[in-house]
């Protein structure tokens, strides 16, 4: 063992007439290893914000979008083949967007209305049921002679406001209607209702409404058009780099986005806040780094005589700047592992037994969804480490520079 390891070990055991020291030691590893397990939790806490909201968005909204300058276009089959040939496509689905006025015997809401292709959508939306679609599926479809009512899936929460459930009948009003001797007329159609669905995000349950794609066009008056394509991606983190290519591909007056820039701004958020909290939280690290400072400090004063006689005996300056250099790494690693085991423990427990509930009427969620990811816990671990190392230098500098001779004769 080298004897800076040695003599530096040594000194991280205080005697008795150094307990002052060796409390102020223990003080500061027990800083550390709250500043890193508190850094871990909420971290992970976020990143499980930040991952289920993703999930909701995307369980509703698809990877990619391809719509068209100018509006509707009908060539959509050949464009949907074209896409799905490009490297990384999962899958593709036409869809029309519209605005829409619902009224019920209750109530009137608007909503936004897509049309969907049910033997498609299931492959790129995943929070439709093998129910929702079979209902949607069946719409078209009565007995001959007999005049069916098309079918509706809504939002839990638009279905609330109106005073409607499964079963009841509404009615949509759309702005694209047609030219009488009386101006323009709004097309106006009954439905029944065929299912409500929860996503879990209160604008979406709030204002979407799915009918079928056939029954859409009829209504919309738009032949066999659509408004875009919906597009799902094997890796979501890939998308940016499919729609760059399908840009390539299809050009003008095609135009794509990807989720990423569909929800740049709620994202970019949470991103923004995750560091904000990141930095507020490391300056936890920062305080027991200057307890560290502060024992290291002393701890030169109170080995005056010692560093003098090791001086004497012939270590150099750079042998005594690596003693009290790997006492204050010592305690910042020591107080760094307990961090992060405890960081990890809590996170588990959180994880496994839920016991931190949400109100359900504030937070889309009721309990706090944890994530916790390697990358996340070596940066806090790395920056504690950097912050407790930087806290050493000054005193091991100033122990580097004592003069041994006045040390001796005035120590």
């Amino acid at each position: 063992m080298p004897f800076e390891l040695f003599i530096g070990s040594r000194y991280l055991r205080a005697k008795q007439k150094q307990s002052f020291i060796s409390l102020i030691t223990l003080l500061s590893i027990a800083g550390v290893t709250v500043g890193v397990m508190a850094l871990i939790v909420v971290i992970a806490v976020m990143t499980g914000f930040e991952s289920d909201m993703k999930s909701r968005i995307l369980g509703v909204e698809s990877h990619i979008v391809v719509m068209r300058h100018g509006g509707s276009f009908s060539d959509y089959r050949n464009i949907m083949a074209r896409i799905e040939a490009a490297d990384g496509v999962q899958a593709t689905t036409p869809f029309i967007y519209s605005q829409v006025m619902i009224r019920s015997a209750t109530g009137v809401s608007g909503a936004v209305l897509r049309g969907v292709d049910p033997e498609t959508v299931g492959s790129v939306v995943k929070f439709f049921s093998a129910e929702d679609l079979t209902r949607l599926a069946g719409d078209t479809a009565g007995r001959p002679g007999e005049r069916s009512t098309p079918g509706i899936i809504l939002g839990k929460e638009l279905a609330k406001n109106l005073g409607v459930g499964a079963g009841d009948t509404i009615a949509m009003i759309s702005p694209r209607g047609m030219l009488s001797p009386i101006g323009h007329m709004p097309a106006m159609k009954q439905f029944k209702i065929k299912g409500l669905f929860e996503s879990g995000m209160y604008e979406f349950d709030n204002s979407l409404v799915y009918i079928h794609l056939n029954t859409a066009q009829k209504m919309m008056r738009m032949a066999d058009t659509v408004t875009g394509i919906e597009v799902r991606v094997n890796d979501i983190y890939q998308a940016g780099d499919i729609r760059k290519t399908l840009v390539r591909d299809l050009g003008f007056p095609y135009w794509i986005r990807d989720w990423m820039s569909m929800n740049r701004n709620l994202f970019s958020a949470l991103k923004l806040e995750k560091t904000a909290m990141f930095i507020i939280l490391a300056l936890i690290v920062l305080v027991a780094a200057f307890n560290i400072a502060s024992s290291l400090i002393m701890m030169v004063m109170e080995k005056t005589k010692d560093i003098a006689i090791l001086k004497a005996m012939g270590a150099t300056d750079r042998s005594i700047y690596r003693i009290f250099i790997f006492k204050g790494m010592a305690i910042g690693v020591v107080g760094t592992i307990l961090g992060v085991c405890g960081g990890i423990i809590l996170c588990m427990l959180l994880s496994h037994y839920k016991f931190i509930e949400l109100p359900g009427d504030v937070y889309y969620i009721t309990t706090l969804p944890v994530v916790l990811k390697v990358v996340d816990v070596a940066a806090i671990a790395v920056s504690a480490l950097v912050i407790c190392f930087f806290a050493t230098l000054y005193p091991a500098r100033q122990a580097s520079r004592l003069d041994p001779v006045e040390a001796i004769r005035y120590g």
